[in-house]
């Protein structure tokens, strides 16, 4: 039986970082993701948005009851799960007053806009430290605060452009393909949050302040780092080579019998090969001189191909998978969603999470990136609805009293 968490939005008590307290300006995925481990394991996180100018991640799919709307996106509702929702209208002077009252409560203030708009407002870090000296700010955008490109608005799928990592993807001779969906944005949060923590980590122990000016797309090129190093020191450019890989035959991915199934096969080397042989059945291939060793397999490798996608298609995806791996043979069948919602690892880890969804019921979230024995994630409330705890912030958090929450109310500064 499956246990469905209780949607109850309260300031946290415990956890790792019980205690921290985050305002969150950030939108989409980039952002959200790090603040969201940060509220997994105890902070305070309020986010704050504006009915006036939806959060794009609102609109983006999946949806739940496949109904569009400002509450059925999966994807916001994943990346926005145990935190405060505020209401401002940051047009307005009187919301941004509440935005500086948030400053001057909260340790980490961390915002996703292009360069112009936290200018414009008077709450860059050299101002904001005025008065917040020990703040802790992170200004994440694709291309970062300051040079040619920085004013330029701009998506994780231009990051992957720009990053090269569009025009690693694809198979030869054919065009780019890239990587599915904005690649940086999911990897540019594995540095937001660690130097966040560093940051606050420095504070602790000096006192001082920190600015973080993150440029996603210069922080996903870490993981071009072979790439760029190859150019670097020989020229080498890396061409699109499908599946293929430079140290592996055969290495790819490969039809099975059904419909639209296939399993990844990868021979690490001349052990590898001759047990894949021998599961196949075909142990005379091992003298066969065209599959000898790793050089004459790539040379080869076509034909390689086409014996071994000859056998796969005879088989189904999870014989093929359990088959190989009883040789030693890394292989795994390739997993679409409905499959990975229902892998058995991934039910053991608990990596799907059911939490009461004030519109839809129930909602299916994913755990926390990671686990610590002592201090364990908590799930707390659903992401929020615009505005949703607008009473908790202002009356618990700020401590305003009904005559100044009515004002902003008159001002239209909570929409």
């Amino acid at each position: 039986m499956t246990t469905v968490i209780p949607n109850v939005p309260a300031v946290p008590t415990e956890g790792a970082l019980a205690g921290l307290k985050v305002v969150d300006l950030m939108w989409v995925v980039a952002g959200p993701t790090a603040t969201r481990a940060m509220a997994d394991f105890g902070a305070t996180v309020v986010r704050i948005e504006s009915a006036n100018r939806i959060e794009t991640a609102r609109g983006i799919g999946p949806f739940h009851d496949n109904a569009q709307g400002p509450d059925h996106s999966g994807l916001f509702s994943n990346m926005n799960v145990n935190k405060l929702g505020l209401s401002l209208n940051l047009g307005t002077q009187e919301a941004r007053d509440v935005l500086l009252d948030l400053i001057k409560w909260c340790d980490v203030l961390t915002e996703s806009f292009s360069p112009r708009a936290m200018r414009a407002w008077g709450m860059d870090f050299e101002s904001l430290k005025q008065i917040r000296p020990d703040l802790i700010m992170l200004s994440t955008c694709l291309f970062g605060q300051e040079g040619p490109l920085s004013r330029v608005a701009g998506f994780g799928t231009m990051g992957a452009a720009i990053g090269g990592y569009i025009a690693l993807a694809g198979n030869p001779g054919g065009p780019p393909i890239g990587p599915y969906s904005a690649y940086t944005d999911y990897l540019s949060p594995r540095f937001a949050l660690p130097t966040i923590l560093a940051a606050l980590d420095h504070r602790d122990r000096t006192g001082e302040g920190v600015y973080i000016d993150q440029a996603q797309a210069e922080s996903s090129l870490h993981f071009m780092s072979t790439a760029l190093l190859d150019y670097t020191v020989n020229g080498r450019v890396p061409e699109q080579v499908g599946n293929a890989d430079p140290a592996m035959a055969p290495h790819g991915c490969y039809a099975a019998s059904g419909d639209d199934d296939w399993v990844a096969i990868a021979a690490r080397d001349d052990g590898d090969w001759a047990n894949l042989c021998a599961a196949m059945g075909m142990g005379e291939l091992t003298c066969d001189d065209r599959f000898a060793d790793l050089a004459a397999r790539k040379a080869n490798e076509d034909e390689l191909n086409g014996i071994v996608a000859g056998w796969t298609a005879e088989h189904g995806a999870i014989e093929i998978e359990y088959m190989l791996q009883a040789f030693g043979v890394p292989a795994q069948a390739v997993s679409n969603s409905a499959a990975a919602a229902s892998d058995p690892q991934l039910q053991h880890r608990g990596h799907f999470i059911q939490m009461e969804h004030p519109v839809h019921g129930v909602a299916t979230i994913e755990a926390a990136k990671g686990q610590m024995s002592e201090t364990p994630p908590d799930y707390r409330s659903a992401a929020p609805s615009i505005g949703r705890d607008n009473d908790l912030v202002l009356r618990e958090i700020l401590g305003y009293n009904d005559e100044q929450i009515a004002q902003l109310a008159i001002a239209d500064a909570l929409t």
